[in-house]
């Protein structure tokens, strides 16, 4: 009877620890869990499911693990934000697997995408055939997303996908000027005449292939 109430009260302690664990993690889908989100979440699942079976290991010998799991998810996760490269690398970016109607097999292989994956996320987004797909990315959680065709007044054909940010965290995104053609100094022209003169004033700048500017101000006041 002993063993049931200790059971029970290890289950109740790990539940209501992984749940807060889980809140300090901070709120994302499942869909859009990194790598090290699934990681950890696994980790915590058999240090929890383990402490409770073995009745002769001190109940808090579990916390511990589960308290260090939650410093390396929350110093990563603000590594990912410091580090454009870091995130990258952990991560994964973003693969654009159809461009204007036209399938590329070769991203396709490297992030082993098959056609019956993509012909089912195609479905289950209520695309009837990939010529009216304009641009499908896969993104780093596995999820297709996909813009159908419009009539673009005035395409960027330059742009390889339906965004490109230029400014991440106050930093200028060489390789997407690259991409355009274009320089630093045609870069800060048109932040001044938005209003910017300095790019750390910047916390995102992306231009579309409709030519336009989304901006938003760092730490702008609300």
């Amino acid at each position: 009877m002993e063993e049931i109430f200790t059971i029970i009260f290890r289950t109740l302690l790990y539940y209501f620890s992984i749940v807060l664990i889980f809140r300090l993690m901070g709120k994302r889908e499942v869909g859009e869990l990194s790598l090290l989100d699934i990681v950890v979440f696994i980790m915590i699942a058999e240090i929890a499911v383990l402490t409770i079976e073995d009745l002769e290991l001190f109940f808090g010998y579990g916390l511990i693990p589960m308290v260090i799991l939650l410093i390396i998810q929350r110093l990563t996760a603000w590594i990912s934000l410091k580090s454009p490269l870091f995130r990258q690398w952990f991560e994964g970016k973003p693969a654009i697997i159809i461009t204007k109607g036209k399938i590329d097999e070769y991203a396709m292989k490297k992030n082993r995408f098959n056609f019956d994956d993509l012909m089912q996320q195609l479905r289950e987004n209520g695309t009837e055939s990939i010529k009216d797909v304009s641009y499908a990315i896969l993104e780093p959680s596995g999820k297709l997303s996909i813009i159908e065709k419009k009539d673009f007044a005035n395409v960027r054909n330059k742009i390889n996908g339906l965004v490109l940010p230029l400014i991440v965290d106050g930093r200028i995104q060489e390789k997407a000027l690259d991409q355009l053609g274009e320089s630093e100094s045609w870069l800060h022209q048109q932040l001044e005449k938005r209003g910017f003169n300095d790019v750390k004033q910047v916390s995102f700048c992306s231009i579309d292939v409709n030519d336009e500017w989304y901006i938003d101000e760092k730490n702008e006041k609300k």
